[in-house]
């Protein structure tokens, strides 16, 4: 079978990944011109990295993770710890070390493991059409391929995402979160924070993070409550960081000072997509962002993209009915939990970014003296019912 793949992000090269593993036919197209991830690095919670597990990636993915060990909270501005404790009981309950990886580095991993002869970049598609038996994409520049499928990892602004949804269905609109991300890469350094922690400082609804991942460099990002839409001008480097967190702990003045902004500085807006039901039409079914496009709250956007690429795999190994049943059933085995995911990030995202002052308040006082026994159970809980655990559940720490 040949499956055409819209999109060459995390979610649309683990699937192509996946059913060429089945011997089927994939080609990827994307309208990037070459591999320049949004942000700087992901979370791979257990969930993800098994599902690369899956794929036969497992000992290159834990090459290029960091070793994150510990979480700490930290006060902003005193720079006081709330909390600091292992993250080891997220490894030992599910089976598998969670890793913050580089985007970049785990995009260059799939689109080598998938081939590069067969991605094409500078492709944006822009119709598609499906007689019952293929399905035709057309690009812009005029060019078209057919296959007996197509699958859609066009992102949050998905154009397959549309095709999808029933006659006459309103739009599907992206939705403000409420805050500015910016994030990006500096060298690992111990009066940042500790090179085996994921260290947060929190403060005022804001929140200045690191986490470690290979090459001996943090991740870092800030997260700023503000208005969409503010004017921005990325040639003022990390002025606007300076002022929203100037008057932080020294560690927070460290990080800032580390920060080169022509190598590594990104400013996103937070949107994200209500969940909906509509996944598939026929032979042509969507995944990833472009299916359930989530806040980075609970860092499980990337791993749900993941879980949508092992499900997809699974579906057609094990089902014979046709392409329209199988990505169905796909579809069926992901909606739910996906949608899920979206709703606990914003319900994380509302905790801690001061929406309600007095419930942010409440969390803040909640990490004092924490053992993370609590935090540790809301990890957990975002991974246990993924669907690469086939339904074993969690062993007891």
């Amino acid at each position: 079978m040949k499956v055409i793949v819209v999109g060459a992000g995390v979610g649309g090269t683990s699937a192509g990944i996946a059913l060429q593993r089945l011997g089927h036919d994939v080609v990827i197209y994307d309208q990037m011109r070459e591999n320049r991830p949004v942000g700087a690095a992901l979370s791979l919670w257990s969930n993800g990295v098994k599902v690369l597990n899956w794929l036969g990636l497992g000992a290159e993915v834990a090459a290029l993770g960091g070793d994150m060990a510990d979480m700490v909270y930290l006060d902003g501005r005193t720079g006081e710890t709330l909390c600091d404790f292992s993250l080891a009981p997220v490894t030992t309950q599910t089976g598998q070390k969670p890793y913050p990886v580089a985007r970049a580095d785990l995009q260059a991993l799939l689109m080598e493991r998938f081939g590069l002869d067969g991605i094409h970049l500078g492709k944006k598609l822009v119709g598609i059409a499906h007689d019952g038996t293929t399905v035709t994409a057309t690009f812009a520049d005029g060019t078209t391929d057919s296959a007996d499928m197509l699958i859609g990892a066009d992102g949050a602004r998905s154009i397959v995402r549309d095709y999808v949804q029933p006659e006459g269905a309103p739009p599907i609109e992206r939705e403000y979160s409420g805050y500015t991300n910016v994030n990006g890469l500096v060298p690992v350094s111990a009066s940042i924070g500790r090179p085996t922690a994921w260290t947060t400082y929190v403060a005022d609804g804001k929140r200045a993070a690191v986490m470690p991942i290979a090459g001996d460099r943090f991740y870092f990002w800030f997260d700023i409550p503000q208005p969409s839409g503010l004017p921005y001008d990325p040639a003022a480097g990390v002025a606007p960081l300076r002022e929203a967190f100037g008057d932080w702990a020294p560690g927070v003045q460290e990080l800032l000072a580390a920060i080169d902004p022509a190598t590594s500085l990104n400013r996103v807006e937070i949107w994200d997509i209500t969940p909906f039901d509509t996944w598939t039409k026929g032979r042509v079914a969507i995944l990833g962002d472009a299916a359930h496009n989530t806040s980075p709250d609970i860092g499980q956007g990337a791993c749900s993209a993941l879980e949508d690429a092992f499900a997809l795999g699974i579906a057609f190994a094990t089902n014979t009915l046709g392409v329209a049943d199988t990505l169905r059933r796909y579809a069926a085995m992901r909606v739910e939990r996906a949608g899920e995911l979206v709703r606990r990030a914003r319900k994380r995202a509302w905790e801690t970014h001061a929406f309600d002052p007095a419930v942010t308040d409440a969390w803040y006082e909640s990490l004092r003296a924490a053992d993370g026994t609590g935090i540790i159970r809301g990890i957990v809980g975002n991974i246990e019912d993924s669907p690469v655990n086939l339904g074993g559940g969690l062993l007891a720490g």
